[in-house]
């Protein structure tokens, strides 16, 4: 039943890293290592919508088209300070009841912080604004982070992590 409003469906998760000489290219790596170097990406703010379907990866990718214009929730960095550990986490606070509210996404992204600490504190900013709004707690809270350690040769690093929508 068409609504009217321009809300997304499904979401799933994703997230990569990837080196090259020129700082650019390592976005694309860490893009092609995530499978979303093919779409047109458009960066949103972080709200879960209500009723959106939260699907796998490969279910996701088989949805989107080369090409499309996809919205996302996208946390990155890069650097080429040789030893630096990078790291981008997006943080999920999900509703009790998904049919009726709306939950939180969280970007974060830091340097010489591991997987597990970014991936936590994404996670306890997407709890803080969920609980924000309302005196209700999530159902519960998840992230997904990846993490890279800057090459010695000189070469960009970056590393994402996104919350990539589904448009029906």
């Amino acid at each position: 039943m068409a609504t009217g409003h321009f809300v997304p469906k499904k979401v799933f998760f994703t997230s990569g890293s990837g080196t090259h000489q020129d700082k650019l290219t390592s976005f694309e790596m860490a893009l092609r290592q995530a499978s979303i170097e093919c779409y047109n990406l458009v960066e949103v703010s972080s709200i879960l919508p209500p009723k959106c379907k939260i699907i796998s990866k490969p279910e996701g990718i088989k949805e989107l088209f080369p090409g499309s214009v996809v919205f996302t929730v996208l946390s990155r960095l890069s650097s080429n300070e040789a030893g630096r550990r990078i790291t981008a986490s997006v943080g999920m606070a999900i509703p009790k009841e998904p049919e009726i509210q709306w939950g939180y996404f969280a970007e974060y992204h830091t340097f010489d912080e591991t997987k597990e600490e970014a991936g936590k504190y994404s996670e306890m900013i997407a709890n803080n604004m969920y609980t924000s709004i309302s005196d209700k707690i999530p159902e519960k809270t998840m992230n997904v982070t990846e993490s890279i350690v800057v090459p010695d040769n000189g070469e960009w690093a970056t590393t994402l992590a996104a919350a990539v929508f589904i448009m029906e």
